[in-house]
């Protein structure tokens, strides 16, 4: 990463659950969670699925502060934070963005009823780093020198894209994308202003067109349609993201591709981009 450019690693790139396999050991099994930092900045987490519990804050040793943005509440995109080594320690803030949920639930209301016993064996409120707990809809605010874009997309429930600008770069996240049932490509305003000349977009991706066929109400999309966003959006490289636990390592290596200008790559854990 240069002096003044962006710099995103993939720590979890699984949708639904984690899964641990040979045919999945070289893209991994983790589930949701993405680091960016930029200069002025502290850490961003995007999600905080289980790839969270291998996330290394730099330097060690010196108090963390971070920013968690969190799409959703589904399972596979919060199991880390239990697991969120630097929470133990005191002194070190997360500050966590989500949305509110449709029963009226708070963000903090909803992950106290998520790490709590019986499911869990103890709340968060006994960790002895702070969570500050931020309700977030459609809204634009800063993280240091970075400009968020948070804006609901269509999934199962409230959730959020994010869109990340800094020094004329940038970063979008839309990890949960329901794509139309009735077979059309049309997709909302909110997703088209998250993705918008995005130089890396990060989108859902989880199944084949067979798949969705099955599953076309599990709030999802189709590779094919994580393209059409991109190019719809102007976007220069699409990196497929929330695979499917059944998808292999081979199949994810044979849909890289580059064709009218648009890069596509698969996210791998441990893959980091610069910009």
């Amino acid at each position: 990463m240069g002096a003044q450019g962006l710099s995103v690693t993939f720590h979890g790139v699984r949708g639904s659950t984690p899964c641990h396999d040979p045919s999945t050991r070289r893209y991994g099994g983790n589930t949701s969670c993405v680091s960016v930092d930029a200069p002025g900045s502290p850490t961003i987490l995007l999600d905080l699925g289980t790839g969270l519990r291998y996330f290394e804050p730099t330097p060690t040793g010196t108090p963390f502060t971070g920013v968690a943005l969190v799409t959703h509440l589904h399972w596979d995109h919060v199991q880390g934070i239990p697991f969120f080594a630097p929470m133990l320690e005191k002194g070190n803030v997360l500050d966590v963005h989500a949305p509110v949920q449709e029963d009226g639930r708070s963000v903090q209301e909803a992950f106290d009823s998520i790490v709590c016993p019986p499911q869990f064996p103890v709340n968060l409120s006994l960790f002895s780093g702070t969570f500050r707990f931020h309700d977030t809809a459609d809204c634009d605010f800063m993280v240091g020198e970075v400009k968020v874009s948070a804006r609901l997309v269509p999934h199962i429930g409230p959730t959020l894209g994010y869109r990340l600008e800094h020094a004329g770069r940038v970063v979008t996240y839309i990890s949960d994308h329901q794509q139309p049932y009735d077979g059309s490509l049309d997709f909302p305003d909110s997703v088209r202003e998250l993705a918008d000349g995005a130089d890396i977009l990060i989108h859902d991706s989880q199944y084949t067109s067979a798949e969705f066929e099955k599953k076309f109400f599990f709030g999802h999309c189709t590779q094919d349609f994580a393209v059409h966003v991109a190019r719809e959006c102007g976007a220069r490289t699409l990196v497929m993201f929330h695979h499917d636990p059944a998808r292999t390592d081979e199949q994810l290596d044979a849909s890289c591709r580059e064709e009218r200008g648009l890069k596509v790559i698969p996210a791998r854990e441990g893959m980091v981009l610069g910009l």
